[in-house]
This record gives C-alpha cells, structure tokens and sequence, in this order.
C-alpha cells in the first residue's frame, strides 16, 4: 500500500472518529475548557508514526518535511513538539499548531473510554472535566455502562493497525512518533516521484 492511500485510510478513521465524538459531546454535555491545553502539555504521552502519517505527508507536501526533521532532532523536551503553550508561566494555557494534523492519542483523549479490570468502560478524561463537569460526567459513565455508544482506545488503536500493522502498533514517546512519521516519509520518496493530483490532501 502506498503512503499516499495509508493517509487516506488514516484520515478516514479519524473522520469517522469526529462523528463520533460529536455525538458524543452533544448527548453528554461534555467539554474541554476553551484554551485548555493541559493534557498536551504533559510528558510522556505514547504515540504510534501512524497516527502522525497524514501531518507528516502534509509537511513533506508543504516543503517542510526535512527542516521538521531537524527541529525534531535538535529538542530534548518530552512534550509534545506541536503543543504551543500561551507562556513558560501559563504553560497548561496553550493549543495544538497543526490541529488539522493531531494524532489519534490527541483525539480519544476526553471523549473515549478504556476497559478496566473488571472489563466496564471508563471514560478516559482529565481531571478538570471529572471535578467542574462532575454531573455530566457521572451520568455520561452511567449511560455508558448501560449501552451508550462510545468510543473505545483499543478498538480504534485496532483499526488503525489493520492501516499498517508495524507503524501502528509501535507505541512511542510523542516526538519519536513524529520523527518516525517523517522518515517514513522521507524514505518512501527517496527513490520515488513526487505524488501528483494530490492538492486536496496539502
């Protein structure tokens, strides 16, 4: 499969993922906090290249893909390199710089759930929407206990492995995952032609 069809296939999970989710907000009530960016702001968050497929076939049809790649290369930090905070003393106050291009992690986060021990869904959430959205996030853990329909990690990790088994089960730190992305890239058109007719996708 070429890369060109792998974005399209991840792209496609990830819009039938925003149906989802907007169902989802709209039956619970449940939001994030505009301006918000503390789960992106955290270390360690565990990506896989895949997810990160389509912003990186974005930047290398952009021009931008190896100068990307340096940047990468050249930063220590743990978080996320796409995270951009409002200030170093509002550092949990920011947004994501290509949102268009988030990975998977970035959109299940808040709106899916996990399956714990005792095999009942768990909403996956901050903090922050647990203790102000308190009511609306009970009744959503009730509803989904009773059927409700969201979605679920491990069934969405599962989708987008069946994309490409060895870049989507490979989970690593957030900035490795990006850096993969784009040497999968760059590799795949090393020795190829630069894909034509592809505008709409840039």
């Amino acid at each position: 499969m070429s890369i060109e069809e792998k974005v399209r296939q991840v792209e496609a999970l990830f819009d039938r993922l925003e149906i989802e989710i907007t169902a989802f907000q709209s039956e619970t009530h449940l939001h994030c906090n505009a301006g918000c960016g503390k789960c992106c702001s955290t270390p360690n968050i565990d990506a896989s290249p895949l997810e990160f497929l389509p912003w990186a076939f974005h930047l290398f049809l952009n021009g931008k893909a190896e100068e990307t790649l340096k940047e990468l290369n050249s930063i220590s930090t743990k978080n996320c390199f796409l995270y951009r905070s409002l200030s170093i003393l509002e550092y949990h106050k920011g947004s994501c710089s290509n949102y268009r291009y988030r990975g998977l992690i970035c959109r299940l986060f808040g709106y899916g759930a996990t399956t714990d021990k005792f095999g009942k869904l768990r909403l996956a959430t901050c903090n922050i929407i647990k203790e102000e959205q308190q009511e609306n996030f009970t009744k959503a853990e009730v509803a989904i206990n009773k059927g409700k329909y969201v979605p679920i990690f491990s069934d969405y990790y599962m989708q987008l492995a069946q994309i490409d088994l060895r870049m989507g089960v490979s989970l690593l730190p957030i900035n490795e995952a990006l850096k993969t992305a784009i040497e999968e890239v760059l590799h795949y058109y090393a020795y190829r032609p630069f894909p034509g007719g592809l505008e709409n996708i840039a």
